[in-house]
C-alpha cells in the first residue's frame, strides 16, 4: 500500500529521504511565478538544501504562484500535498536518488484570488519574487527587446478596474501599495534563460509600470532590484511513468513528480534591495558579474540543444540522448561549440571549456534522463534568436562565417516546414508556428522567407556570410537529406 505524500505523512515515509527540518516553521520570504519542473529541480531544491542545513534561513520558504490556465493543474497536484514533492535524480550509470523537497510552503493560483496573491506579494516579509516564466513571458520583441504594449492581456490589465491577470499586473501593483504603505521594495529575480534575464526584467517591468503610472515606474527604477542569474539542469517534462515509477521504488504516491540529471549549476549576481539567503551555503556562486557565465551556457549548452534537436528529429531519433550518440551528430555538436559557441564567450577565470563542452557531450547523452528532442524543438521563435543568432551576429561583426551555425538555422526551417523526409506531419509546437509554417515552405521557392523576418533574424538576410551556407544547408537538406548534409557539412 503506498503512502500519499503531505505533511501528516511525510515523517514516517521510509523509502525515500525526506525534509530533516520543521516545515511548520517555514514562511514565505520568496513568492515564485512559473512553478514548473526546472523551478522545481532546481531553485526550490537549493532553498530546500538551505533550510535543512541552516535554521536562520526558515524565512526564505517558497510561495507559489501560477498565472495562467495551464498553471491550475499545480495548484490541483501541490495543494493535497501540502507544497511536497519528489524529485529523482538519475545518473548515466543507472544510479537513482529520490528526495522529497520541501521548500514550497504555499501554493496560489492567481485567477482564483488575484487580491490573495497581490497581498502575499505586499506583505513586508516577501522579500524576493523570482521568476522561470519562459523566455516568451517577458513579452517582448526577439529583435528589438521593445515591451509589447498591445498584447491583450497587458491592454485588459492597464484598465484600472480590472483585477491583475498577469505577472506584470500582479507585480507592479503590490509594489504600487509597498511603495504607499512604506514598504521596501522587494528584489525581481528572474531564473530564465534568457542572456542578462534580470537587465530583461528590468526593462519590461519598467516599461510596463511606465504605461501604468511614471511615477510608480520611477519609484521602481530606484528601489527595485534585479539581480542577473545563470541556472543549470536538464529537466524534462516530467514523463508519464514517472509517478508509477516513483511508488514502486519508494512507497510514495506524489501528484506531479520531477525528475532531474545530477548536475546542477546557479550563478547569481549579489544585487538585492531587501537581502537574500545564504545560498552560497548550498553550492550556488554568488558573483558581482553573471555575463561570462551566462554566454557559455546560453551559447554552448543552449544553443547545443538546437544544433542536436532539428538535425537529429529529421534523422528519426526521438530521444536526445539517441541523437547524442549518433557519431555526426555529436562531431556537430563538438564542432559547433569549439569553432563558433566558444569564440565568442567572454574570459572565464578558473573555468576549462574544453573541459566544459566535454561535460556537456556527456550530459546530453545520458540515457536515463530520457529528455525528448520534440522538448527541444519546441518555442523555438523564443530560443534560436536569444542563443544562436547572436553567436552567429558577433562573428559576422568580426568578419568571420559561422558555417554550422547557419546549418541549424537551415535544419530549423526544414523542420518548421511541417513534414519530415519520408512525409509524415511533423507537429511544429511554436507561438509562432501559424506565421512560421507556411514561411518555411514558401522558402522552396522564395530561399530567404524564412530569415528575412527582421523579429527574428535582425538583418542576417542580407550578409551574404550567412546566407551563402545557409541557403547551401537548406538546399542539401531537401535534395541530398539529412545525414548526407552532415556529412558533407562535416568533412
Amino acid at each position: 500500500m503506498n503512502t500519499p505524500l503531505n505533511n501528516e505523512t511525510v515523517s514516517d515515509l521510509a523509502g525515500v529521504e525526506v525534509p530533516t527540518y520543521d516545515r511548520s516553521g517555514v514562511t514565505p520570504g520568496i513568492v515564485h511565478f512559473g512553478v514548473g519542473a526546472f523551478h522545481r529541480a532546481h531553485q526550490a531544491m537549493y532553498l530546500d538544501r538551505l533550510l535543512a542545513t541552516d535554521a536562520s534561513a526558515r524565512e526564505w520558504g517558497i510561495c507559489g504562484v501560477g498565472v495562467r490556465t495551464a498553471d491550475a493543474a499545480m495548484r490541483d497536484a501541490l495543494g493535497p500535498q501540502d507544497g511536497l514533492f519528489t524529485l529523482t535524480l538519475k545518473h548515466p550509470d543507472g544510479a537513482v536518488e529520490t528526495s522529497v523537497i520541501g521548500s514550497i510552503v504555499e501554493y496560489l493560483y492567481a485567477p482564483d484570488d488575484p487580491e490573495k496573491v497581490i497581498e502575499r506579494l505586499s506583505d513586508p516579509a516577501t522579500r524576493i519574487v523570482s521568476l522561470t516564466v519562459t523566455e516568451g513571458g517577458y513579452n517582448f520583441s526577439p529583435s528589438t527587446g521593445e515591451f509589447d504594449a498591445t498584447s491583450p492581456d497587458i491592454v485588459a490589465d492597464l484598465e484600472a478596474s480590472a483585477p491583475p491577470r498577469t505577472v506584470f499586473g500582479l507585480v507592479t501593483e503590490a509594489l504600487a501599495r509597498r511603495r504607499d504603505r512604506g514598504v521596501p521594495s522587494f528584489t525581481v529575480m528572474s531564473c530564465d534563460n534568457i542572456q542578462g534575464n534580470g537587465h530583461m526584467a528590468r526593462s519590461t517591468f519598467l516599461a510596463y509600470a511606465q504605461l501604468r503610472d511614471p511615477e510608480l515606474a520611477a519609484w521602481i527604477e530606484s528601489n527595485t532590484r534585479f539581480p542577473n542569474s545563470m541556472v543549470d539542469r536538464i529537466t524534462p517534462a516530467t514523463p508519464p511513468e514517472l509517478a508509477a515509477e516513483v511508488a514502486d521504488r519508494t512507497g510514495v504516491d506524489d501528484n506531479w513528480p520531477v525528475v532531474a540529471e545530477p548536475f546542477t549549476q546557479w550563478v547569481l549576481e549579489d544585487e538585492f534591495s531587501m537581502g537574500r539567503p545564504a545560498l552560497e551555503q548550498v553550492g550556488v556562486q554568488v558573483v558581482d558579474d553573471v555575463t561570462p557565465y551566462e554566454l557559455m551556457k546560453l551559447r554552448l549548452l543552449n544553443a547545443g540543444h538546437q544544433a542536436l534537436c532539428y538535425f537529429g528529429y529529421l534523422l528519426g531519433y526521438r530521444y536526445v540522448h539517441d541523437a547524442s550518440s549518433d557519431p555526426d551528430i555529436r562531431n556537430l555538436l563538438h564542432r559547433y561549440m569549439t569553432e563558433e559557441g566558444a569564440t565568442t564567450l567572454r574570459p572565464l577565470p578558473g573555468v576549462d571549456v574544453e573541459e566544459y563542452i566535454d561535460t556537456l557531450l556527456e550530459r546530453f547523452a545520458n540515457p536515463a534522463i530520457g529528455d525528448t528532442i520534440a522538448r527541444l524543438c519546441q518555442d523555438s521563435s523564443d530560443r534560436i534568436p536569444k542563443w544562436l543568432v547572436p553567436v552567429i551576429r558577433e562573428r559576422l561583426e568580426q568578419g568571420r562565417r559561422s558555417d554550422l551555425a547557419a546549418a541549424v538555422v537551415a535544419s530549423w526551417t526544414r523542420y518548421a516546414e511541417g513534414t519530415d523526409e519520408a512525409g509524415e506531419p511533423i507537429d511544429v509546437v511554436d507561438p509562432l508556428a501559424a506565421e512560421l509554417v507556411p514561411r518555411a515552405q514558401r522558402s522552396r521557392t522564395d530561399p530567404l522567407a524564412f530569415v528575412a523576418d527582421p523579429e527574428l533574424f535582425g538583418t542576417l538576410a542580407q550578409d551574404p556570410l550567412f546566407t551563402t551556407p545557409y541557403l547551401s544547408a537548406l538546399e542539401s537538406l531537401r535534395s541530398k537529406g539529412t545525414r548526407a548534409t552532415l556529412i558533407d557539412l562535416l568533412a
